[in-house]
């Protein structure tokens, strides 16, 4: 227990960035108009359906009524800076707040009172433990609330690590939440569609209500302060600035967790929200501590990259020490220096040119080239600091696309590494069977998002098709097969002669080649041309496929003092190969993965249904470390299986179970299945 807390005096100025995170249709958006709206940062607030809110602003947002990215606001209240990052709730599009939440101070959690989506809420609050990123939690929705606040305080609290306190406590008229009772000031207050609240009396049993929630609310801040419980146990009266000052310190150093009431949509609630972060975010020093920044230079945490279609690149960066100028040098983590090409102020879709960013202040940096999401980039020829941002989680969904026209290829390679520029979770890598582009990301509606942008920004039309399934094929018994090269065409001819022992091996245990050659029937300068022309034809044997698991040894051969030569070798390994290998049993192997799969416990047995349907085999099932309700399963799944697993897990579980996945081994495929692949082989 600490001896007590140390006087904040007053609330804490400079420029603050507030991160606005929670699960997917909470009102994140439409709180950031809200609060855009009571500061007058514009003329009125917009419904998140219109299609003129400042978040939500890309086309594939308004396309989906949902946000895809994270969107930037810069606003002024009671004389102060702040920018809101209004980040995805959806689970696809959820790692894009990572770098905002890196280079935020305080994070605003929207939740509604939903059961339903409280497993979502919790994914939200275990990332904010993570990353040790304080927060405080605004209960949205409250007016359409049918659970009580001391209920739905009971079945978060085990989601989250510090212990969640009521800031305020609702008022009901007629089973209707029509106002709210300020815990700390004592004092109640009716509200009113988009107009200032009315300041009430609390009177009868809203009264004994609000005595004891505020007991409540101090006794769990007294757990920190040893003045404030002595206070309590002598039954004195706190004085207000030290209930302020415990809230903001508990606030700070991650010990609790206040929870407001409103609406955001009737702008309910905000001015106490507003004034919660006002005054007990933390600042931009501790912000820095918190990312582990050392130096004393200019350093500034790039936290979104977009690709303007007239600007160029824009990075949004928080200043963590130091101020920038337009047109002042950076150094890149990886050593590489860059010039900033313009300083913006953030609001939407909209940014305005200043001269320079101050400590804190959160801004665009023009045509910053080298500059990653995650980068801290230093002023000047500073030594490089630390890649400061979160890994995004791995794929679990993808697809293959090729442009519909050749003359396409560079200008499609260009716009997709844009893209991922723009998104961290998305991977690009080439299909080393099909040769197109292999795009991978967080679910079907996440890459759908990017072929949208790609269609809309750039134009360029493309072919999609399922990604290859990289099968391989071996052998099942031993052969021994002569290969003879022999051909006279006029002056030397050619000619080469081996004897091949083709050998299945033990599964993953890959291809190995050796001779036993005596007597020099075969010259030693030749062996090395046998050994590439069955390397060579292992490309893909009898099946079609690449050919592993194998050992061929040279164990005989002839040759031609003047014909033979490194090719002919070769072509006499690749003729034993291919007679070889088709007399040798060849099969069809398949990857098959290990996949983790992480659900709320309540849809095992769905899951569990759904695996052998997908030809899964599942190993074991144990509860989530440090998740309540959440259970771990893990199964062996052919690689052929696993597409679309995601789609179907999340539609069991609300969108948020997930998975994770990696080669296990290869496995025969017979029957039916094989003949399938065969066939589509053949046909290709």
């Amino acid at each position: 227990m600490a001896q007590g807390k140390q006087r904040s005096g007053g609330r804490r100025a400079g420029p603050k960035c507030i991160a606005i995170v929670g699960p997917y249709a909470t009102g994140k958006t439409t709180l950031m108009e809200a609060i855009l709206a009571r500061c007058g940062a514009i003329a009125k607030q917009e419904p998140a359906a219109s299609g003129r809110t400042v978040g939500d602003h890309s086309r594939e947002a308004r396309a989906h009524q949902m946000s895809v990215e994270t969107s930037f606001a810069t606003f002024d209240f009671m004389g102060e800076n702040f920018t809101l990052a209004d980040t995805p709730g959806s689970v696809e599009f959820s790692h894009d707040s990572l770098g905002a939440l890196a280079g935020s101070d305080i994070a605003v959690v929207v939740a509604e009172p939903d059961p339903a989506k409280f497993a979502a809420l919790q994914q939200t609050l275990r990332r904010l433990d993570e990353l040790a990123i304080p927060r405080v939690i605004f209960l949205n929705k409250i007016d359409k609330s049918d659970i009580g606040l001391r209920e739905m305080l009971k079945q978060l609290q085990p989601f989250s690590a510090a212990p969640l306190i009521a800031r305020q406590i609702p008022i009901r008229k007629n089973g209707i939440v029509v106002g709210a009772i300020d815990l700390a000031l004592e004092r109640a207050y009716i509200w009113r569609e988009h107009a200032p609240s009315e300041v009430t009396a609390i009177a009868g049993e809203d009264k004994a209500r609000e005595i004891e929630a505020r007991f409540q609310m101090l006794e769990k801040l007294a757990d920190h302060d040893d003045a404030l419980m002595e206070e309590l146990l002598e039954e004195v009266e706190p004085p207000l600035d030290q209930v302020f000052d415990d809230l903001s310190a508990d606030i700070r150093q991650g010990q609790a967790v206040p929870v407001l009431i409103g609406s955001a949509l009737n702008g309910n609630g905000i001015l106490r929200l507003l004034k919660t972060i006002r005054h007990d975010a933390p600042g931009i020093a501790e912000t820095r501590a918190r990312l582990g920044l050392k130096g004393s230079g200019a350093a500034a945490l790039s936290m979104k990259t977009y690709h303007t279609s007239h600007g160029g690149k824009l990075t949004v960066a928080r200043v963590l020490a130091g101020a920038f100028k337009d047109g002042a040098e950076v150094a890149f983590p990886n050593g590489e220096a860059g010039r900033i090409s313009g300083v913006y102020r953030m609001f939407g879709k909209d940014h305005k040119a200043g001269a320079e960013a101050a400590e804190g202040a959160t801004v665009g940096f023009g045509k910053l080239e080298g500059a990653q999401t995650g980068d801290v980039v230093v002023g000047g020829r500073g030594e490089p600091a630390a890649h400061a941002g979160a890994r995004p989680p791995e794929p679990v969904h993808s697809i293959s696309l090729k442009p519909r026209e050749r003359k396409d290829d560079v200008r499609l390679s260009a716009a997709i590494r844009k893209l991922a520029e723009e998104d961290v979770a998305l991977k690009v890598s080439h299909d080393p069977q099909s040769g197109d582009l292999l795009l991978e990301g967080q679910g079907e509606m996440h890459l759908r998002v990017t072929l949208e942008r790609l269609e809309n920004r750039y134009q360029i039309p493309v072919e999609l098709h399922a990604p290859a399934v990289p099968y391989a094929e071996t052998i099942r018994k031993s052969v021994s097969q002569r290969g003879r090269h022999k051909k006279q065409s006029g002056g030397h001819g050619q000619f080469g002669d081996v004897v091949l022992d083709i050998k299945p091996q033990a599964r993953g245990e890959g291809f190995r080649f050796s001779d036993t050659i005596t007597g020099g029937v075969v010259p030693k300068q030749y062996i090395p041309s046998v050994e590439r022309g069955v390397i060579d034809y292992l490309k893909s044997g009898p099946l079609g496929f690449p050919v592993v698991d194998v050992h061929v040894n040279l164990s005989d051969g002839s040759y031609h003092s003047v014909d033979s030569s490194d090719m002919a070798f070769q072509m006499a390994a690749k003729l034993a190969m291919r007679e070889g290998m088709a007399a040798a049993s060849p099969v069809l192997l398949e990857p098959v993965l290990k996949v983790a799969i992480v659900t709320p416990s309540e849809a095992t047995a769905k899951i569990n249904a759904l695996l052998p349907q997908r030809r899964g085999r599942i190993l074991g099932f144990d509860t989530r470390e440090g998740w309540p309700g959440w259970g771990r399963m893990e199964a062996l799944i052919p690689q052929a299986e696993i597409r679309g697993l995601i789609v179907e897990l999340r539609s069991l579980t609300a969108g948020v179970a997930g998975y994770t996945a990696a080669f296990d081994h290869m496995a025969e495929l017979t029957g039916r299945a094989a003949e399938e692949v065969l066939k589509a082989r053949s046909a290709a």
